[in-house]
């Protein structure tokens, strides 16, 4: 067999359970950064930092450890435990959707994977607390002129990012693309 009958032979063959495209391996690559990179934060806040207890690094940032029982915002978290396990579920949901619509992305949609890359390990991130502590670790708190917004972590801020790139790749660059073809 020469080397073309062997390339054709090969795009015959089913894919295997891990023959994902090359680029979905960038992106998961993106998420097992985000989530490493987010637990590390977390164990150094966890261990330098009392509970409620603000360390200024600049006038208007402050490391601050919190425990959040809820969602964004502590949302639901008050509700008396129930609402862990729920939160798991639809993260894990949702985790999942992400890996499949990843793993599907043509090529030349890298910002979308790049987002997607960022919002799955940052959901990850979170859920591997929840799981573990029941609470997610938080302890970014910034503020200014009397205003704070809540403590937050790594996982959230490449959630925000990620979605972020999302929202510009599906408004802003879909427009030029629809431009340009």
């Amino acid at each position: 067999m020469n080397t073309e009958e062997l390339k054709n032979k090969a795009k015959e063959r089913p894919p295997g359970p891990f023959s994902f495209p090359p680029l979905a391996w960038t992106w998961l690559l993106v998420s097992a950064v985000v989530i490493i990179l987010d637990w590390h934060s977390k164990q150094l806040a966890s261990h330098s930092l009392e509970l409620y207890r603000p360390r200024e690094v600049f006038s208007w940032l402050n490391m601050t450890l919190a425990h959040n029982y809820g969602a964004a915002f502590s949302f639901l978290a008050d509700a008396g435990g129930w609402q862990r396990w729920f939160f798991v579920t639809l993260a894990v949901a949702v985790s999942l959707f992400l890996l499949v619509w990843l793993i599907r992305l043509p090529r030349k949609e890298w910002v979308t994977g790049l987002g997607l890359g960022l919002v799955l390990g940052g959901a990850i991130g979170n859920v591997v607390d929840r799981i573990r502590l029941g609470y997610v670790v938080d302890f970014i708190d910034v503020h200014f002129g009397g205003w704070h917004y809540p403590a937050f972590n790594v996982a959230d801020s490449a959630i925000t990012c990620g979605v972020i790139l999302l929202l510009l790749d599906a408004f802003l660059l879909s427009i030029r693309k629809d431009k340009q073809g």
